[in-house]
């Protein structure tokens, strides 16, 4: 009858044991399920993290290929502006050679006013003369008729110096605009570069967050949990 009694009570504690093991079990189970699930949630929102940040690279990288073209269009029209400035500028050189060698024929007709015996038929030859050569300077032809010795070098000077007062002021604008040119050639050159160094530094970070999200994510995780004992398991989540 002890016997009985001393093999229940064993059989009894044994069975204690056995719940408590299993509470145990039971408790761990849940605080794995729940690092699981919490584990899972921040991969998962990780994941979606990085997802947009890739696809803000892509409209970044368009942006860039934009303005990259954009400064490319901006560079061929200044560069177009440039030879524009330079033809003009050797269009008026051609003119104001043009216009000393009519000066010098008109102060050398002066001369021979001054000196030759038919004066009349040189004033005729000098006021036909300026005629042709005037008009290459937007002069106007009815103006020669009437010149004088005085009028005649009156006119040419004026002419010349309007002249003179154009190609300066041309001059000045030409080089100031190539000043500006050259400074926007190459501030966009140092945004271009700014811009493609920017570009490789984004796209290196966001490939090693990826392969660090892609190495240890929820389905890697999930594996190896369900492989290992209990307490190995909660030991992993726990280095996690």
């Amino acid at each position: 009858m002890q016997d009985d009694i001393r093999q229940a009570q064993e059989s009894l504690m044994r069975s204690e044991e056995t719940a408590e093991l299993l509470a145990e079990k039971a408790r761990i189970a849940e605080e794995e399920a729940s690092l699981l699930t919490q584990k899972a949630s921040e991969a998962e929102a990780e994941n979606n993290r990085i997802r947009i940040s890739v696809m803000k690279t892509e409209d970044e990288k368009e942006m860039m290929k934009m303005q990259v073209n954009d400064a490319a269009m901006v560079i061929t029209r200044l560069l177009d502006d440039s030879e524009q400035r330079k033809r003009e500028a050797d269009m008026l050189r051609h003119e104001l050679h043009q216009a000393r060698i009519a000066e010098k024929i008109a102060k050398d007709k002066l001369v021979e006013l001054t000196r030759g015996p038919d004066r009349a038929y040189s004033i005729h030859n000098l006021t036909s003369d300026l005629s042709s050569r005037l008009t290459l300077l937007g002069a106007d032809p009815g103006l020669n008729e009437s010149c004088t010795e005085a009028s005649c070098e009156l006119l040419v000077n004026t002419d010349m110096a309007q002249l003179s007062l154009e190609l300066e002021h041309e001059k000045v604008e030409y080089t100031e605009k190539s000043r500006h040119l050259q400074e926007h050639l190459r501030e966009l050159k140092s945004e271009i570069e700014v811009l493609k160094k920017e570009d490789a530094e984004y796209s290196l970070d966001h490939l090693y967050q990826a392969s660090r999200m892609f190495g240890q994510n929820k389905y890697s995780t999930l594996r190896t949990a369900s492989s290992n004992t209990t307490r190995s398991r909660v030991n992993m989540f726990e280095d996690l």
